[in-house]
């Protein structure tokens, strides 16, 4: 089952995507760094984004998607509330979908300023669950 959830790490917050898949694992893991910033129910999708990132290995694909999205929000003044994500080896073509930035609406809380390499792991548990997580600096 898809879903995501934040755990302490000092004055920063971690991020942790579950899904029966790698690439919903990483989608979750999205939703919880935009559930950071803002409530992501109040988040439409009426506008895409495309964005395409490599690595040499899952854990730092999971650090290039992360911040890849931070990139968009800064530079768009965008939030985004739904995520699609394709892997194929150590490359990942995303789907951004969401909304510029509505200061009344969207209350943003705080902004992720960048996903870490601490706490990473991304990992196909016994149970046939992936978990995608890292810390990102607040």
């Amino acid at each position: 089952m898809a879903s995501w959830e934040h755990f302490s790490h000092g004055s920063d917050i971690g991020v942790r995507g579950f899904g029966n898949t790698v690439e919903e694992a990483f989608e979750e893991a999205a939703l919880a760094l935009t559930a950071i910033v803002a409530d992501v129910s109040r988040v439409g999708q009426g506008e895409t984004v495309e964005v395409h990132c490599d690595a040499p290995d899952l854990e730092l694909l999971l650090v290039s998607w992360l911040n890849a999205i931070i990139y968009e929000m800064a530079v768009r003044t965008m939030l985004f509330s739904k995520f699609r994500v394709v892997i194929s080896g150590c490359s990942l073509t995303g789907t951004l979908l969401g909304e510029e930035v509505d200061p009344e609406r969207h209350r943003v809380a705080v902004e992720a300023k960048g996903a870490t390499v601490t706490a990473l792991r991304v990992v196909h548990n016994h149970d046939g669950q992936w978990v995608a997580e890292c810390v990102v600096d607040v």
